[in-house]
């Protein structure tokens, strides 16, 4: 994890930051002098040495210090916890009810293999996976808000948290979403119930129930629960067209608006916390897959 996080930080610091003029430029202003620039470099120490501003960079990141934001004038690790608050709770909600519905519908799908429960299950979630993110929104914005008039168009929270403004974003993340988890647990379910030891389980005379929930199920839930921790890290960021739609402010809204403005401060803090994440959930997947298949440890 280290070493990714360093070699991604090193690669990030090149791109944004290898090029000081560029920098001066984009913090002060196109219309700025050269005198002008000159002179913020040097009282910012970007005359040292490329490794010497690289570590210095990189010790205030480990700090929290991401610097100040060229667009909103304010520090960006404050701007970034908030925004990541906001979409926490986006991921919460989209999480538990995408695994709620997912493991229900998979489990069923995949203990009764070609019924025609399983082919409506499976015909379902192909559809719901196939519809992109801006077209179920479209869709959902137009029964509900121009339709029905129940809900919100937007969620900006300008008069703060409002319940009513996060449903359509995690509606139209879990329409998208539970298919493919659906698809994964019904796939992996299916193969566990064709095994030996559930086959045997069942000649001797034990519930159905009883075989399905607690022999089947935790074998069938490995394949799954990597895919969906791994998930974490499109929650975080891979939702910036969710967010984007809906006014969501949320941490793939401010990584969409930092990168059309070119707030190089804010793109670095949201690209390093984004890479952590994702490098974070691959640890978690790793660990838990080691508790529900007892014969995978690490040595």
């Amino acid at each position: 994890m280290i070493l990714i996080m360093l070699t991604i930080s090193f690669v990030l610091f090149s791109i944004f930051e290898g090029d000081k003029f560029n920098v001066a430029t984009r913090v002060l202003g196109q219309y700025t002098t050269v005198d002008q620039r000159l002179l913020w470099l040097e009282q910012n120490g970007y005359n040292d040495p490329f490794l010497t501003r690289y570590f210095r960079w990189l010790w205030h990141f480990i700090q929290g210090d991401f610097g100040t934001s060229i667009q909103f004038s304010a520090p960006v690790s404050k701007l970034v916890w908030e925004h990541l608050y906001n979409t926490g709770i986006l991921a919460f909600w989209v999480l538990t009810i995408t695994i709620s519905i997912s493991l229900v519908l998979g489990i069923l799908s995949g203990i009764a293999e070609g019924s025609f429960r399983d082919r409506t299950i499976t015909v379902v979630s192909v559809l719901t996976t196939s519809v992109p993110e801006f077209a179920s929104a479209t869709i959902f914005v137009a029964i509900f808000v121009f339709w029905l008039d129940v809900l919100p168009g937007t969620s900006p929270f300008t008069n703060g948290f409002r319940w009513n403004e996060i449903v359509l974003p995690v509606l139209v993340l879990v329409v998208y979403n539970f298919g493919y988890y659906t698809r994964m647990t019904r796939a992996s379910m299916a193969e566990v119930m064709t095994s030996q030891y559930v086959r045997t389980a069942v000649l001797k005379g034990l519930p159905y129930r009883r075989v399905v929930m607690r022999h089947a199920l935790r074998n069938a839930l490995i394949a799954p629960f990597t895919v969906m921790v791994l998930q974490l890290n499109y929650l975080l960021s891979g939702v910036i067209v969710t967010e984007v739609f809906f006014s969501y402010k949320g941490f793939g809204l401010f990584l969409y608006q930092s990168a059309m403005f070119g707030d190089i401060y804010a793109v670095e803090a949201c690209t390093m916390v984004a890479v952590f994440v994702a490098v974070l959930s691959q640890f978690i997947s790793d660990v838990g897959y080691t508790l529900l298949n007892p014969r995978i440890r690490f040595s």
